[in-house]
C-alpha cells in the first residue's frame, strides 16, 4: 500500500520573485539552488526544495505557511531581527508534550506568507 512521507518540494506563491529571492537568500541565509525562467527560484532546505513563484492560474493564488526547525529558537529571532525581520508573534510555547515543550515565532515574507519558527525545548 502507497503511503506518502518524503517531501521533495514544496512551492510558494510570490508576486515579485527577485525581491522573494533577495529575502530568502539575504535575509533567512537559505541556499538558492537554481532561478528558472519565468519567474520560479528554487532553495534547499535541509534535502526539501523550495519553489517561490507566482500562482500558475488565479486558484492557486493563496497564502502559504512553513514552518522552520530550529535548534535555539530566541537566539534564531533575535538574528532575524537583526536582519529586519519583524516577528507577529515573538517566540513563546505552543505545547507542553511530555519531554519537551514546543516553541513557535512567527514573522511573514514579502508577499505575507507566514514563516514560522519551531524549536522542541527539552524539560
Amino acid at each position: 500500500m502507497l503511503s506518502l512521507s518524503t517531501i521533495q518540494q514544496i512551492a510558494v506563491v510570490v508576486h515579485d520573485t527577485p525581491r522573494a529571492v533577495a529575502f530568502y537568500r539575504d535575509v533567512l541565509g537559505m541556499t538558492l539552488l537554481f532561478e528558472a525562467p519565468p519567474s520560479l527560484a528554487f532553495f534547499d532546505c535541509g534535502g526539501v526544495r523550495l519553489m517561490l513563484g507566482p500562482a500558475s492560474s488565479p486558484e492557486f493564488d493563496q497564502r502559504s505557511f512553513i514552518y522552520y526547525h530550529v535548534a535555539d529558537i530566541q537566539a534564531a529571532a533575535q538574528e532575524l531581527e537583526a536582519r529586519g525581520v519583524t516577528f507577529d508573534e515573538t517566540p513563546h510555547i505552543v505545547a507542553k508534550l511530555p519531554s519537551v515543550d514546543v516553541w513557535l515565532a512567527i514573522f511573514r515574507d514579502p508577499d505575507r506568507n507566514v514563516v514560522g519558527l519551531m524549536s522542541e525545548v527539552p524539560r
